[in-house]
């Protein structure tokens, strides 16, 4: 089988991963490769996620590198059982950029979603006419796959066990008047009865906050069934970059937990969205 032209985001991290431990074990691809009894190529293909690799492999891998870390071995298995065609945003293959289905990928198999907007609200969360206000700025676009798409999306927030979704608003989210006043009041009001959910947590910046805050990019920190597949995405006028190296991993996981110095309170936070909404 030719090597895949463009592997997917999660494909692209197994292979990662497993160069990671490599790295981390002081072994060379040409190494590995002898050991396995191939060659060094398959070994780049592997890493690079061009190419799959067995459970078998893994685990035989893993003990050559000393890695004895059950539960990361375990969720890298995991990845290399899965197969395109198994999930919905595989219909949008060819039809969608692939940054929009490895965001879904990502979002589906989170156990903890926090997110960060300041200027609108995060796609999860949006009503179809709002989603239609931020989507139809390009006419020559057909905005139909991106309104469908992004409600399907939402799904992950829905089911029997639903990963946490924490979400963190800058007030100036709230008064940006896309689609008109009808769209935002309904907006705004479809996020206070989400921030009521058990699985949902909603804290808004004010404008009132006199300190700064460098949060003037939507960002995405998606935890995985294990710390090592944490994964930042963050948002461009250009599509949305993935972060995975630890730095930059523990480096966003201190913002994170540190944004909530600066936001009210859930419930002082529905009030303000509720008194923004009522001015409209």
């Amino acid at each position: 089988m030719p090597p895949r032209e463009r592997p997917t985001a999660r494909q692209a991290r197994l292979g990662a991963e497993l160069r990671k431990l490599r790295e981390r074990a002081g072994r060379t691809a040409r190494e590995t490769a002898a050991m396995l009894g191939t060659d060094q190529g398959k070994i780049s293909h592997i890493e690079s996620g061009r190419i799959g690799v067995s459970e078998q492999r893994i685990r035989r891998l893993a003990d050559y590198y000393g890695c004895a870390d059950t539960p990361l071995l375990d969720a890298l298995s995991a990845i290399a059982g899965e197969h395109r065609g198994q999930h919905w945003w595989d219909e949008y293959r060819g039809v969608l950029p692939p940054r929009f289905l490895d965001l879904a990928e990502l979002e589906f198999h989170s156990t903890r979603m926090r997110i960060l907007h300041t200027v609108n609200v995060p796609g999860l969360l949006q009503t179809e006419e709002y989603i239609r206000a931020v989507n139809g700025s390009n006419p020559a676009d057909d905005v139909e796959p991106y309104v469908e798409y992004r409600l399907r999306r939402q799904s992950v927030l829905d089911g029997s066990a639903p990963p946490s979704f924490d979400v963190v608003l800058h007030e100036a989210a709230l008064r940006m008047r896309f689609g008109g006043r009808q769209v935002v009041r309904a907006q705004l009001e479809h996020l206070m009865k989400s921030s009521e959910l058990p699985h949902i947590t909603l804290r808004v910046i004010p404008f009132t906050n006199e300190r700064f805050y460098e949060a003037t990019q939507p960002l995405l920190y998606a935890h995985g069934v294990v710390p090592q597949l944490d994964t930042v995405q963050m948002d461009t006028p250009i599509g949305g970059i993935l972060l995975t190296a630890d730095d930059q991993l523990e480096g966003y996981r201190e913002f994170f937990d540190g944004v909530h110095d600066f936001t009210l309170s859930p419930g002082e936070s529905r009030s303000l969205i509720h008194h923004i909404a009522r001015e409209l």
